[in-house]
């Protein structure tokens, strides 16, 4: 799966993944009250509300990006409903040819790591059946709780040939509180993120693809972060990096540069209410409620020009 996130990067010359991160004050009025008229003002209207949202979104933008990033929190907080347009979104997604990555960021005890794995990466067997669960291409995955939260997850890539993406230095403003700590690492001190990302270096090398420069092992580093995103690119040279932060969170093109490899390739540039909510945004606020996604579309032209300048690409 990474080959093929790389090739269709390469393809549509836009190191672009959308995320689908809906929240109600972004869903325009005319999708909420068609909504809420069929299935009242209820968890279920909600959902269905989010599902048409999402679902405008991707016609809009499938042809332009690669990959898209939907944040199952959005969908949790309207229970079984929202978990219904979380898979519903993913299905619509691949039926487009989008990559999925599954915003979850787990990492447990090895036995709920692997009931993870298996739920969102791979396959339940049951009886003489096996089934996937909300089947995504990635998952993010948090490596706080060691070795024991991350392999189930390695394992389960290795035989779908799918991918994660570890959380190594995320762009929130207190990711520093921990992730910035200095930490003894044999005769020398170094932050907890570069610790982190020696490890993904180490799983990155041993689950490489049968081709390819980069491994199913990909990492999480916040485009708020520039200058550790250099380190961090020379830490992981066999790591994809997933660059959340560009945008609504203060990241600009010319901050990612170092994030990626010389041949301007081993990163995927993150953008969520950026992308989605463009319409609510002064510069496209000519498009109105009723053409959201021709915002959203806009908006990804922009960021594309923007990312590609950055690198010399345009």
């Amino acid at each position: 799966m990474i080959n093929k996130l790389i090739a269709k990067i390469q393809k549509m010359n836009a190191p672009i993944v959308v995320g689908l991160d809906p929240m109600m004050k972004f869903v325009p009025d005319h999708i909420r009250k068609a909504a809420f008229s069929e299935y009242g003002e209820t968890l279920e209207g909600a959902a269905e509300a989010v599902w048409q949202y999402n679902k405008g979104i991707v016609d809009a933008i499938y042809d332009l990006v690669p990959a898209v990033k939907p944040q199952i929190a959005m969908y949790e907080q309207f229970g079984i409903p929202g978990l219904i347009a979380f898979k519903k979104t993913i299905d619509y997604c691949k039926e487009k040819d989008l990559v999925v990555i599954g915003d979850i960021k787990r990492g447990d005890i090895g036995s709920t790591s692997e009931a993870y794995a298996v739920g969102h990466l791979g396959q339940v067997y049951l009886g003489s059946g096996s089934y996937y669960g909300f089947d995504e291409d990635f998952a993010t995955v948090n490596p706080y709780l060691g070795s024991d939260g991350v392999k189930p997850f390695l394992k389960v890539c290795a035989q779908e040939k799918k991918g994660i993406f570890v959380l190594v230095k995320t762009s929130n403003p207190s990711s520093g509180e921990l992730q910035d700590r200095l930490v003894k690492d044999g005769d020398t001190q170094k932050p907890l993120y570069e610790i982190v990302g020696g490890m993904v270096d180490a799983w990155a090398r041993e689950y490489m693809p049968g081709q390819g420069n980069y491994s199913y092992v990909g990492a999480v580093v916040g485009a708020t972060y520039p200058e550790q995103g250099k380190i961090l690119r020379e830490v992981m040279p066999k790591s994809f990096i997933l660059v959340p932060g560009y945008g609504a969170q203060g990241g600009k093109g010319a901050d990612l540069v170092h994030f990626f490899d010389k041949d301007g390739l081993g990163a995927i540039v993150n953008s969520s209410r950026g992308i989605i909510a463009a319409y609510q945004q002064e510069q496209y606020a000519r498009f109105g409620g009723e053409c959201y996604a021709d915002a959203s579309r806009a908006a990804v032209l922009a960021m594309r020009e923007d990312i590609g300048t950055a690198l010399g690409r345009l």
